[in-house]
């Protein structure tokens, strides 16, 4: 197969597969800009966006995505499957939207992360070889390469988003549901990994703008891309800023330390999987996002924005149900 360009065969349909963090965000913007998007989702939506259709299918089945989904122009890869799955996940996943892609004569879009990179002690640009010692950050670095072979065959138009951790509210963010809940309540905040290295955080609606971008935009194919971010801040200068947003001023933080960090990932298997990239947050762990700036004139969040953004779904959760609410968020997405 190779690559066509002609645009009759194209929809104007851009799909995105996934509505967590970014592919909520990602349906929503371009729904805003009167773009025809279709969602894919595992299980039906109950918050739906206007303006965005949504089909049932499997990620993992390339026969599924094309029983489901007519022709479409850009396929956008937000799958977010459990942390402690992505071995035996993401390779389905992965090899299955990739043949989705080019049997739709379909461009796409990845969202990732960092982790494929593996440990380094400079600043991490789009260049570095993936070089990850453990199995998460070999799954991304894997999944990635397949996708650029197929971009050297001439088989498939792709382009992968790289961001550092989120700031979003959610359990897996680390300043979302481990943070904010103990500040209104005025207890300890207790953090994995030290407290004072450098690290840059990424807001998801910055992940969002640039695949919008990308999917759009000729000059991003074959290679990937770091999503415009702010300027590294310590998990305690996060936590200061959030406790400043709150107007918490009398408050905890501590770090867990490496002995509870390997008990408690004894007991839950997210922490230990997270236990093993603990080298992002042990030592500096910077992105440059320079060129993605540069390239597509995009910028980052302001600072204030985000973290004013990051605070103000646990302040309407909290009047909508009660302070009590709070402490009892669980997996809960808000």
């Amino acid at each position: 197969m190779t690559l066509s360009s002609d645009s009759s065969l194209k929809s104007n349909l851009h799909v995105v597969i996934g509505s967590g963090t970014v592919g909520e965000r990602l349906a929503k913007l371009m729904a805003n800009e009167a773009k025809q998007v279709l969602v894919v989702t595992r299980s039906n939506v109950i918050k739906r966006i206007p303006g965005v259709n949504y089909v049932i299918a499997s990620a993992s089945s390339t026969q599924s995505l094309i029983d489901a989904i007519p022709r479409v122009d850009v396929i956008y890869n937000c799958v977010n499957p459990p942390y402690q799955e992505w071995k035996s996940e993401w390779p389905k996943i992965s090899n299955a939207i990739n043949k989705f892609a080019m049997m739709s004569n379909a461009d796409l879009v990845t969202c990732s992360n960092l982790y494929g990179y593996g440990p380094y002690d400079v600043v991490l640009t789009e260049d570095l070889p993936q070089r990850a010692t453990w199995t998460n950050g070999q799954v991304r670095a894997e999944m990635w390469q397949q996708a650029k072979e197929l971009f050297d065959q001439g088989k498939l138009r792709v382009t992968e988003v790289r961001g550092s951790d989120y700031l979003c509210a959610n359990e897996q963010s680390r300043m979302g549901h481990r943070v904010i809940p103990k500040l209104l309540l005025n207890k300890p905040v207790q953090l994995l990994g030290a407290l004072d290295q450098p690290h840059t955080w990424t807001d998801p609606d910055d992940v969002a703008k640039l695949m919008m971008v990308l999917g759009a935009d000729g000059r991003g194919w074959g290679r990937p891309w770091h999503v415009p971010s702010n300027e590294p801040k310590t998990q305690r200068e996060v936590v200061a800023d959030i406790a400043n947003q709150l107007n918490v001023t009398d408050y905890r933080v501590k770090a867990v330390g490496a002995v509870i960090e390997r008990a408690l990932g004894f007991f839950n298997p997210l922490i230990r999987e997270l236990n093993k990239g603990n080298y992002q947050f042990n030592k500096p762990f910077v992105m440059n996002s320079t060129q993605a700036i540069e390239t597509f004139r995009l910028s980052p969040k302001p600072w204030n924005k985000a973290i004013e953004d990051l605070v103000l779904p646990y302040l309407e959760y909290m009047a909508k149900n009660g302070l009590d609410s709070i402490n009892k968020l669980g997996n809960k997405r808000l």
